[in-house]
């Protein structure tokens, strides 16, 4: 699978613009990580475009991503892709056994959390954010508190990456699509309303 036809199956499930800048976000995160691990990068950013594809209609657990993840055999995603999906919810039984299992998962909760920091920065942008501030936002559990800390704990160290350099690279890889995430800041005149 293309990930011109992944996108396609995104924009036909996903009609929320902050979704899609999530599954982008996560997106970001992993064909950095392919390109540094020396994977393919076509493959893990199809699996990352998937991983949430079907959240809109079915945002609870267990139907995300096992519904989901039916539909995506219907229309011929190799199970492999399937199968990180899958594994990507611990409520799964899916155990993550390979590195594109194991880096869907490091990069999900992390996208989103570091678009939440981005947000609360002064000019909106990733561009403003450092491990350091990342780092004491985990710490407040009411800062978006839909974010599992434990599961980005988790990630990085089933990922094998220190959360320090984790985040950072996480960061890095968000930077350079920061436009496409909605994360590149506002405009200084409208930031100094």
């Amino acid at each position: 699978m293309t990930r011109e036809q992944a996108w396609d199956i995104v924009c036909e499930f996903v009609k929320t613009e902050n979704l899609r800048r999530h599954i982008l976000g996560v997106e970001a995160c992993m064909a950095a990580y392919a390109d540094k691990f020396g994977e393919d990068r076509e493959l893990w950013a199809v699996t990352a475009l998937l991983h949430d594809f079907d959240w809109e209609i079915h945002p609870t657990a267990p139907d995300h991503p096992m519904k989901g993840e039916r539909i995506l055999a219907e229309r011929g995603v190799p199970e492999e892709i399937r199968r990180a999906i899958l594994s990507h919810a611990n409520y799964s039984g899916v155990p993550r056994d390979s590195r594109l299992e194991r880096a869907l998962f490091a990069c999900d909760e992390i996208a989103g959390f570091l678009a939440a920091c981005s947000y609360v920065k002064p000019g909106r942008s990733i561009h403003e954010v450092d491990v350091g501030s990342v780092k004491r936002k985990l710490k407040d559990r009411a800062f978006a508190r839909n974010v599992s800390r434990d599961d980005i704990l988790n990630g990085a160290q089933e990922l094998g990456v220190p959360l320090d350099e984790h985040i950072a690279f996480c960061i890095e890889a968000m930077k350079s699509r920061g436009a496409e995430l909605g994360l590149a800041g506002v405009p200084q005149s409208q930031n100094a309303r």
